[in-house]
């Protein structure tokens, strides 16, 4: 005896994870004013409110047809409907994001923001993360102003899902740069040369110049 449809839509319901807060690929059946709906391959199609679509810029740029990642909340939710979260969803990605970046050591864009207790808070895609106030820069920094809603690069140095923790360094980012830059410089110098440089330091013996990354010692009975 042939199995019915509804027995065969059963057996392939078994092959979808199904655990609330699992992320699923749905496909985009209509959308309104004030919702989308989509199907994700579940018994019933779910809605979900349309501003968990709108991007950064609160814009909108979604189509029937097209096909998102969602997070499954229920697949019944007492009444027979499925309930689906694109916001969950995004975060989940952001997460994992963010989990590559501090296995691998990456950079990440994100938004300084406001100032907390011992730091600063980050946005990262959604997700705040905090920003340590001695590893903002290089050196001691006072005052960001000149930062906040730009966006910058930053290395996530600590990460706890668990305990929604993520804290990531500038410092790093600007560290990483300046070895480089100085590599490529004390490969470029050549004796003879010459070169413009700023004054760091005086002291009895001499000055400290600042050549764009390496710090040169210009001798006391060298100078003019």
């Amino acid at each position: 005896m042939s199995e019915s449809f509804a027995e065969l839509f059963e057996e392939s319901l078994k092959s979808v994870e199904m655990a609330p807060g699992a992320i699923v690929t749905g496909t985009v059946v209509d959308i309104d004013d004030d919702w989308v709906t989509v199907h994700a391959g579940l018994k019933s199609e779910g809605v979900i409110p349309r501003a968990q679509f709108l991007d950064e810029k609160g814009n909108f740029d979604l189509a029937i047809g097209d096909q998102v990642k969602v997070a499954m909340e229920a697949v019944d939710d007492g009444f027979g409907e499925t309930r689906l979260s694109r916001e969950k969803a995004r975060r989940a990605e952001v997460w994992m994001v963010l989990e590559e970046a501090f296995e691998q050591e990456k950079k990440i864009p994100g938004f300084l923001q406001g100032k907390v207790k011992g730091g600063f808070t980050v946005d990262v895609d959604g997700i705040r993360a905090f920003l340590p106030g001695s590893l903002v820069d290089m050196r001691p920094v006072r005052d960001v102003a000149h930062l906040e809603g730009k966006e910058l690069e930053f290395k996530v140095i600590k990460l706890d899902q668990r305990r929604n923790n993520v804290v990531v360094s500038r410092r790093a980012v600007l560290e990483e740069e300046n070895s480089a830059e100085r590599e490529a410089l004390l490969e470029s110098l050549q004796e003879g040369m010459d070169l413009d440089g700023v004054v760091k330091n005086l002291t009895d013996y001499g000055a400290f110049v600042d050549l764009g990354g390496v710090d040169g010692l210009l001798h006391i009975t060298d100078m003019a």
